[in-house]
């Protein structure tokens, strides 16, 4: 645990140094000036915005774990997903470093196994692929047809779109091809890892090979439950996508916000494509993200980078901060009945 607290406080404290960096490259007194200069009504309006974008992607959730046979009401698989983005914005490397807490906090509020709830939250995270690499491509192709040249940022943008296009429905159908196999191979490599980390726990024994192959199955068959279901995907995407549309809203607001009104083709790029900083070994991709998202924002609109740099940080403010901080309690909520329910359970 201190090793994790540990991790974490270094992850903030590289952040800050990222973030200082960046205030430095594009002005710190500009960008001052642009966050003293922006209008606070308008600022605020990111707030519901952001509020809409987390609601989408908890209601991805909830069709999920509706297929899974775990279902939660609505608005809990709401609560359920911002706790998740708590996890995801604590933890180094974003969504890949906080699935495994993440996965523990649907498990407890679904009532359901903890490879479930993997389960359900990779599926959603997976899902989020398909329709941002559709919008930051129909963004690509409106600032193409609109932009004689394309700057050095947009064609690594554009490269990036294209790697994506190609490289995640190939991984998604080379996995479901061979997913036996896959399984397979899991279950060989994690067995003795899960093995090893168990006997340094002292006071427990070893998990079980076989109970780890069962719960390793029990992932795999989750997984092909909401693969097998061609509703769950196509109810799962239209709320990612309209959760995507309503994150790239909260930046076209945030931008007006400081005084420039940028083109929405801009954003539905700047979003997609800047949040893939988040795998960064930053928590949440703070600091990187920041950085991606005002170098493409400057390159697909020519705006001021101090600009740029003011209306992502309002932007940031909405999205990770309100998230990180509503979701922490969220978290600690169910961190809190988790305990409640084992010690009665022991009494």
């Amino acid at each position: 645990m201190d090793g994790e607290r540990g991790a974490t406080a270094l992850g903030f404290a590289a952040a800050i140094v990222v973030l200082g960096v960046v205030f430095w490259i594009v002005g710190i007194d500009k960008t001052v000036q642009a966050l003293r200069s922006a209008s606070l009504p308008i600022a605020l309006l990111v707030v519901p915005v952001a509020v809409c974008w987390l609601t989408m992607w908890g209601m991805a959730l909830h069709t999920v774990l509706r297929a899974l046979d775990a279902p939660v009401s609505a608005p809990r698989a709401v609560l359920v997903f911002v706790s998740a983005m708590f996890a995801n914005n604590v933890t180094p490397f974003g969504q890949a470093g906080g699935e495994p807490l993440s996965a523990l906090l649907i498990s407890e509020s679904a009532d359901t196994e903890y490879e479930t709830g993997l389960a359900a939250i990779a599926s959603v995270d997976a899902l989020h692929f398909v329709p941002s690499i559709g919008l930051a491509t129909l963004g690509l192709g409106y600032i193409a047809v609109q932009t004689v040249t394309l700057g050095r940022n947009l064609l690594l943008a554009a490269g990036a779109v294209a790697v994506l296009a190609t490289a995640v429905p190939l991984a998604a159908f080379l996995g479901w091809r061979y997913r036996y196999e896959l399984e397979a191979a899991v279950v060989r490599v994690l067995t003795p890892v899960i093995r090893g980390v168990g006997s340094l726990v002292p006071g427990r024994e070893p998990i079980e090979p076989a109970v780890i192959e069962r719960r390793i199955e029990g992932f795999f068959e989750a997984i092909d439950r909401v693969a097998a279901s061609r509703r769950t995907i196509i109810t799962a995407l239209g709320f990612s996508l309209a959760g995507w549309i309503s994150l790239a809203s909260a930046l076209w607001v945030a931008a007006y916000a400081v005084g420039v009104t940028v083109p929405f083709a801009a954003v539905i790029i700047v979003v997609p494509i800047g949040s893939i900083a988040g795998v960064t070994p930053l928590p949440g991709g703070l600091g990187g993200i920041e950085a991606a998202f005002a170098a493409l924002l400057v390159a697909t609109t020519g705006i001021a980078g101090s600009t740029a740099f003011a209306a992502v940080f309002i932007h940031r403010a909405a999205t990770y901060w309100l998230s990180t901080i509503t979701g922490g309690g969220i978290a600690a909520a169910i961190w809190t009945r988790r305990s409640q329910k084992r010690r009665a359970n022991s009494e």
